[in-house]
C-alpha cells in the first residue's frame, strides 16, 4: 500500500469498527476501574458510525466526515479527541483524492498536536497522547511496508513504558496510586484501534 484513497480509508474504518466492537467489553472494564466505564461504547459506536458514513473522494473531506460521524454518536472526552484528530488529518489532506503514505506521519503528528491543544493535555501524563506521539515518531521516515508494523509496536511499547506510572490526566488522575498499577484505558484503546487497522501486523 503506497497510497491511500477514500476507499482505502473506508475499508480500514470497517476493520477498526469490527475490532473495537470486539474489544468493547475489555475497554469498558479497563475504563470502569479509573473512569466512567464507557470507553468501549465510545470507540465502538464512533468507528461504526464512521465506517457506515458515505465518504467523499477527497481524502480530506473523507476524514472530515469521519470527525462528524464520531461527534454524532460519541460526545465523551475520548470521542471528542478522536474527532479532533480526524479534523486535523482532514486539514492536512484536503484537496487530494490520493494520499501518499509518506504523508501519514505528518498527519498523525498533526492529530497529536490538535488533540493536545483540544484536551489541554501534555505528553508523559499516561494518556492516549503518549501513544500517538510514540506512533508518530516510530513511523516517521519508515517505508510503506514497515509503517503498519511500527505503529502497532509503538502502541504496545507505550503500554509497557508506562507500567507503574500514575495517570496525570483526566478523571484517572484522581486515582494516582491505583492508576499506576493499571494500563491507561485510552492507551489500550489506541492499541486495539491500530491492531484492527493493520491486522497483518498485530
Amino acid at each position: 500500500m503506497a497510497t491511500i484513497d477514500s476507499a482505502t480509508l473506508k475499508t480500514t474504518l470497517q476493520r477498526v469498527a469490527e475490532g473495537t466492537a470486539a474489544a468493547a467489553a475489555e475497554l469498558n472494564a479497563a475504563d470502569g476501574q479509573l473512569g466512567d466505564g464507557d470507553l468501549g461504547i465510545t470507540v465502538s459506536k464512533g468507528f461504526a458510525e464512521a465506517a457506515a458514513a458515505d465518504l467523499p473522494a477527497d481524502v480530506g473531506l473523507a476524514f472530515l466526515e469521519c470527525a462528524k460521524a464520531f461527534q454524532r454518536v460519541s460526545s465523551s472526552s475520548y470521542g471528542t479527541l478522536v474527532a479532533t484528530g480526524f479534523m486535523a488529518a482532514a486539514k492536512g489532506s484536503k484537496g487530494s483524492e490520493t494520499l501518499d503514505v509518506s504523508a501519514i506521519p505528518a498527519l498523525v503528528a498533526a492529530a497529536r498536536d490538535a488533540m493536545m491543544a483540544r484536551g489541554k493535555g501534555e505528553l508523559g501524563a499516561k494518556s492516549v497522547l503518549d501513544s500517538l506521539d510514540a506512533c508518530a515518531q516510530a513511523i516517521d521516515g519508515a517505508s510503506a511496508d514497515d509503517m503498519a508494523g511500527k505503529a502497532v509496536q509503538a502502541a504496545r511499547d507505550t503500554l509497557t513504558a508506562f507500567k507503574g506510572r500514575p495517570c496525570k490526566l483526566g478523571r484517572a488522575r484522581m486515582f494516582a496510586e491505583k492508576s499506576a498499577q493499571l494500563d491507561d484505558p485510552g492507551q489500550i484503546a489506541f492499541l486495539r484501534i491500530v491492531e484492527a487497522a493493520f491486522p497483518q501486523s498485530a
